[in-house]
C-alpha cells in the first residue's frame, strides 16, 4: 500500500500550478518542478531562501502583507499580481496563500499555488478589444439595434436606439419597446412578433416609432433568429431603419403619377372631342374609337396603381374586360400568376379589349349560350435531346452533320376562343382592329398571331417568348 507521505510528496510534484512552501518569515521550504518551469529557479537555488527574491523593488511591500495576514490566520484569496523571471523579466501571476498549521494548530507557514496570469490577461484584451469594436460598429451603423433573447425578452439596445427613444436600458429591457410604438400599430406588431417567435422564423414589419421629442417616425424593421449549436434558437438580433423620407418621396410620386394619369385622361378626352367635332356624322367611327380611348385609359390606371411595374395578367384581363360582365355570353379566365411589363400589359391589353368588343357586337358574347375561352399559359422549352443519337439514327453514323441550334427559352401563349357564337366570316380587309390584335403584337412583343374565323366566333392566339412579355422577379423597372 503506498504510504500517504509518498503519495502528497508526489501529488506537489506533478502539478501544473507551483507549488510553494514557505515559513512564517518568507523563507521557502518546497519548491515543485511546475514552479521551476514558472520562475525559472530550481529547488535547490530557492529552498531556504527568501521569497523576496522574486518581487519587484517596488512590491516588497506586498509580501510584508502577506505574511501579516498569515500570520493571523487568514487565507489570501486569488489575486494578480508581478513576479520576476530568473532572467530578470517580469510576468503577470495568480496567487492564492494559505496558513499551515502544525497539529497543536499553530502557524507555522503558508502554502502558495501560482499560476502564469499571461494567457489570461491576454484572453481578456483580446475580449475588450472585441467589444470595443463590437460597440464601434453597433453605436455608429445607421439603424436602431437591439438583442432579445430565445423567448423575445430584449435586453441589449445599441446607442442609436437609446438616443432616438430618449429612454435608458432599463426602461426598454423586456418588453419595454412596446411605450414607444404607435398605439394604432401595437397589437398587430406584437402579434406578430409572437408568430415570429413561436415559428422560429425571420421578423419583418413597418411601423413608427416615437422620437424623445414626440415625433413618429417610420420604420422598417426586420429580426434573424440565431440558433446555437443544438439548433435551438438563442437570441435574435433585430434592426430599425428609418423610412420616413423613403415613404414621403415614394407618396409624392405617386401623387406625382396620379397626377400625371389625370392630365393624360384629360387629353384623351380632348382628343374625343376633336374626333367629334372633326367627324360627328361617323356614329360608328366615334363609338369605336371612344371605346380605344378608353381602353387605353383603364391600360393607363392600371400602369399608375402598380407604378409602372409588372402588372398581373388576370388582373390586367379583368380591367380590360369588365364591361362584358354583363354580356348575353360567358366567358372564363384561366391561367398562372404571370406579371407582364409594361409594354406588354399595354399591348396585351388593347388587344383584349378590340376581341371583346367584337365579340359583344358579332361573336359568342353577343347571345345567350356563347362562350369564350380567355386563358395564358407558361410553355416551357422541349427537353434537349442526344444530337449525335439522332444524327445516327437518321443515316449519319460519323455525326458529321452539324447539330441543332440549342432550344429557346420559357414561351408564352395567350388565347382567345370563342364557341356557341353566331357564325363569324373574314371580310378580307384589314382595318385598325384588325392590326390591333395581330400586327401590333408582333411589332411589339415578336409575337406569333393566328386568327381563325369559324362557325362558332372567333379564335385568337399569340405566342412569344417568356422573356418578352416579363422579367424575373426583383429586375428593374
Amino acid at each position: 500500500m503506498i504510504d500517504l507521505h509518498d503519495f502528497y510528496s508526489a501529488l506537489v510534484h506533478s502539478s501544473d500550478d507551483a507549488i510553494v512552501a514557505k515559513d512564517v518569515d518568507g523563507i521557502v521550504l518546497g519548491w515543485n518542478a511546475a514552479a521551476e518551469r514558472l520562475f525559472g529557479w530550481t529547488a535547490a537555488e530557492m529552498i531556504g531562501g527568501s521569497i523576496r527574491r522574486l518581487l519587484p523593488a517596488d512590491r516588497q511591500d506586498e509580501e510584508d502583507l502577506i505574511l501579516a495576514r498569515i500570520r493571523a490566520g487568514e487565507r489570501v484569496g486569488q489575486f494578480f499580481t508581478k513576479r520576476v523571471h530568473k532572467s530578470g523579466a517580469l510576468f503577470d501571476v495568480s496567487l492564492t496563500v494559505s496558513p499551515v498549521r502544525d497539529p497543536a494548530g499553530a502557524i507555522v507557514g503558508a502554502a502558495k499555488i501560482a499560476r502564469n496570469a499571461g494567457p489570461y490577461f491576454a484572453d481578456q484584451q483580446r475580449l475588450r478589444e472585441s467589444e470595443r469594436r463590437f460597440r464601434m460598429m453597433a453605436d455608429n451603423i445607421s439603424q436602431l439595434a437591439w438583442i432579445a433573447r430565445g423567448d423575445g425578452h430584449l435586453f441589449w439596445y445599441n446607442r442609436r436606439w437609446l438616443d432616438y427613444t430618449g429612454a435608458t436600458l432599463a426602461e426598454m429591457a423586456g418588453w419595454g419597446w412596446e411605450k414607444v410604438q404607435h398605439p394604432d400599430h401595437l397589437a398587430r406588431v406584437i402579434e406578430r412578433w409572437r408568430v415570429a417567435l413561436e415559428r422560429g422564423e425571420e421578423w419583418e414589419d413597418t411601423f413608427p416609432l416615437r422620437r424623445h421629442d414626440g415625433e413618429w417616425r417610420w420604420f422598417l424593421s426586420r429580426a434573424k433568429p440565431i440558433c446555437g449549436d443544438d439548433g435551438r434558437i438563442e437570441y435574435w438580433f433585430g434592426t430599425n431603419t428609418d423610412i420616413t423620407e423613403s415613404r414621403e418621396q415614394a407618396e409624392q410620386i405617386r401623387l406625382l403619377l396620379m397626377e400625371v394619369n389625370h392630365r393624360a385622361k384629360n387629353l384623351l378626352g380632348t382628343v374625343q372631342a376633336l374626333a367629334r367635332r372633326t367627324a360627328p356624322d361617323e356614329a360608328g367611327f366615334l363609338k369605336r374609337f371612344e371605346d380605344r380611348i378608353r381602353s387605353l385609359a383603364v391600360n393607363q390606371d392600371i400602369l399608375v396603381k402598380r407604378e409602372w411595374r409588372q402588372v398581373p395578367v388576370r388582373e390586367l384581363a379583368e380591367a380590360q374586360l369588365a364591361f362584358i360582365e354583363q354580356a348575353p355570353g360567358d366567358f372564363t379566365l384561366v391561367g398562372p400568376d404571370v406579371a407582364l411589363v409594361p409594354r406588354a400589359a399595354e399591348t396585351i391589353g388593347m388587344a383584349l379589349h378590340e376581341l371583346a368588343t367584337n365579340a359583344l357586337k358579332y361573336g359568342a358574347l353577343s347571345v345567350a349560350g356563347g362562350y369564350v375561352d380567355i386563358g395564358w399559359s407558361v410553355d416551357e422549352p422541349a427537353p434537349a435531346s442526344d444530337p449525335a443519337a439522332e444524327r445516327k439514327s437518321a443515316g449519319d453514323p460519323d455525326g458529321q452533320t452539324p447539330a441543332p441550334p440549342p432550344a429557346a427559352g420559357p414561351g408564352f401563349s395567350l388565347w382567345w376562343r370563342e364557341s356557341g357564337g353566331p357564325p363569324v366570316r373574314n371580310k378580307g380587309h384589314v382595318g385598325f382592329g384588325t392590326r390591333l390584335m395581330r400586327d401590333v403584337p408582333r411589332h411589339n412583343l415578336g409575337a406569333e398571331v393566328d386568327i381563325v374565323f369559324h362557325e362558332g366566333g372567333v379564335c385568337w392566339e399569340m405566342k412569344c417568348a417568356l422573356a418578352a412579355v416579363t422579367r424575373p422577379m426583383g429586375a428593374g423597372v
